[in-house]
């Protein structure tokens, strides 16, 4: 019997991830409705067979249409200004539709957690556990590719952050992807939230990492939470996203975006990959 699965968000990096996982899992092509607006990105899979539907998560109706029939709804959450309330609408046409088990994607320790970045996911959580739709809360902690991406910033200046000693948890981001296809294939996750993470390091070691990878080596400057705004401020980081990401490294010092690895490993069955192998993945 077929089962469809709906992936908002699968024209981002994870939830594009999250669509290969379940194919590579064995669903079929014909049940993964494989949504978001630019959908260009997604016409490899509609050649696959994958239902691609173009949704605007600011399109009540849109996103009526996408959970509309799904047995399961994968929520990657947004990255725009506003996106609890387009997680609102994702909750609400699934309680509508019926649907069996909605798998969010969060953050670490949301619920508790003191760092701004991570409000929303906070407050979506809430959203989840009074919609009484039936759910599985994925508290991703932080890629690998958050750093590898700006390896030629690194190559020119360094990395400067302000997270001092802390240590945070991170895995490649097709690791966290798995994780979620797992949950969406497998029973025993409704109810369940997820703490996940892979190894932990300072910024300082993923630094050095970094450089070992790429032939260079690259130093890590740790400056105070208040400078380092201004340097993103300087660098074109718009208010007041420049202070949200300067505290995700207050973050990081004050222990906040540190978990297990116990979840994510038993979710994929296996260790999760070192950071010396994720940064090689990612750059080499």
């Amino acid at each position: 019997m077929s089962r469809t699965i709906t992936v908002i968000g699968a024209t981002g990096h994870l939830g594009r991830l999250a669509v290969e996982a379940l194919l590579e899992r064995g669903v079929a092509p014909s049940d993964i409705r494989a949504t978001g607006r630019a959908t260009e990105r997604l016409a490899d899979l509609a050649d696959r067979g994958v239902q691609v539907l173009g949704v605007d998560r600011d399109d009540e109706a849109a996103v009526a249409d996408a959970v509309r029939g799904a047995a399961a709804v994968l929520l990657v959450s947004g990255t725009e200004p506003g996106r609890v309330e387009q997680h609102r609408r994702v909750v609400e046409a699934a309680r509508e539709a019926g649907v069996e088990q909605l798998v969010y994607t969060s953050g670490p320790h949301a619920r508790g957690s003191s760092v701004q970045l991570l409000a929303d996911h906070a407050t979506t959580e809430e959203l989840l556990e009074t919609s009484g739709v039936p759910h599985t809360v994925l508290r991703n902690a932080w890629y690998v590719e958050n750093y590898t991406a700006q390896v030629e910033t690194y190559r020119a200046h360094g990395m400067v952050g302000a997270a001092g000693e802390g240590r945070v948890s991170l895995a490649p981001r097709r690791e966290y992807a798995e994780a979620a296809a797992v949950v969406l294939t497998t029973d025993g996750h409704l109810g369940k939230v997820y703490e996940l993470g892979g190894e932990a390091r300072t910024l300082a070691e993923v630094a050095a990492v970094i450089g070992e990878t790429i032939g260079q080596e690259i130093t890590y400057t740790d400056v105070p939470v208040e400078q380092l705004q201004q340097i993103l401020a300087g660098a074109g980081v718009p208010a007041p996203m420049d202070a949200v990401l300067a505290d995700v490294d207050r973050g990081i010092a004050d222990g906040e975006l540190l978990v297990p690895t116990t979840d994510l490993e038993t979710l994929l069955g296996r260790p999760a990959t070192d950071l010396r192998q994720a940064v090689e993945e990612a750059l080499v």
